[in-house]
């Protein structure tokens, strides 16, 4: 067995929300929007088609032919406005399976991304992608196998819905919420079932609190969170490492430096997401376990 089909990696190809932020000050951290890839043994998961699935689908073009599985949380412009140039999906010969639950309106995700690149939105119609591309309807509450992977979803609190998703594999989680905004009075249920027990908890943290309940220009119902929450989710939900998320394109590299510090003081397995950044979560059974010879991983390294 091949050390790749024993391996949950996490890799994070754009982590800001909103809208694209490329220069100077946003250098360290990043300026694409998001996507998140997992490798979870022999498939290929993607989160999310923000505009760092562009630079995703640059550096997948020396491994095709491929196969991977898009999951979607939402459609609003700055998880989808990177789709129509993910050069993968333009060759013949790769495959890609594309999940969304279904708009308040009942329009579906093939719907969403099929009028994004219908005129006068851009040149080039969904139609003349050369990939294989299956799309699928998630339901949510209702998990999906991929094989071996287990991956579960949950609706968020963001207007116009959104779903987070939970991916499981020989006892390794990865959770992935983005976008959602905390309670007032407790914590998301569905946002803690999500987390609960995860390796790694990737937690939309757009605001900090008093940005968030600021007087003068209050971020309340925009439909996300804090780096103050996301830790109370992670203690919350026994989450080993937590990723903060979805920065807000008015946050500079220092601003998110010092975040970070506040993070890590607040719960050691916190750390901010930046664009190249790679973690492992590492499955029950490992390459030590299959190979006792073998010095024995730890079952998260960054």
């Amino acid at each position: 067995m091949s050390n790749l089909h024993n391996q949950f990696t996490v890799k994070f190809w754009g982590v800001r929300g909103s809208i694209a932020c490329p220069g100077s000050a946003t250098v360290r951290y990043g300026g694409n929007t998001p996507c998140v890839e997992m490798q979870v043994g022999s498939h290929r998961l993607i989160f999310d088609g923000g505009t760092g699935i562009r630079v995703l689908g640059q550096a997948l073009l020396s491994k095709m032919p491929l196969e991977g599985h898009i999951f979607f949380t939402h459609s609003h412009w700055d998880h989808i406005q990177g789709f129509p140039f993910f050069v993968p999906a333009f060759i013949k010969g790769n495959r890609f399976h594309i999940y969304g639950a279904k708009a308040p309106d009942g329009s579906t995700i093939e719907k969403r991304l099929n009028d994004q690149m219908r005129h006068p939105n851009f040149p080039v119609p969904l139609q003349v992608m050369g990939a294989d591309l299956h799309f699928y309807d998630v339901e949510v509450g209702k998990a999906i196998e991929i094989g071996d992977v287990l991956v579960e979803n949950a609706e968020l609190n963001h207007p116009g819905q959104a779903v987070g998703y939970r991916v499981s594999w020989r006892g390794g989680v990865a959770a992935y919420v983005s976008d959602t905004e905390h309670f007032p009075d407790r914590l998301d249920e569905n946002v803690l079932h999500l987390a609960q027990d995860a390796d790694v908890l990737i937690y939309d943290a757009t605001y900090t609190n008093k940005e968030y309940n600021s007087s003068q220009s209050s971020k309340v119902g925009w439909g996300h969170s804090t780096w103050e929450e996301a830790v109370k989710v992670a203690e919350a939900a026994n989450v080993k490492k937590l990723v903060i998320f979805h920065h807000d394109p008015l946050h500079s590299d220092d601003f998110l430096d010092e975040v970070g510090e506040q993070v890590a003081e607040a719960f050691p397995g916190g750390l901010m997401a930046r664009e190249g950044l790679s973690l492992q979560v590492f499955p029950s059974v490992s390459v030590a376990d299959l190979n006792p010879s073998l010095e024995k991983t730890p079952k998260i390294s960054a």
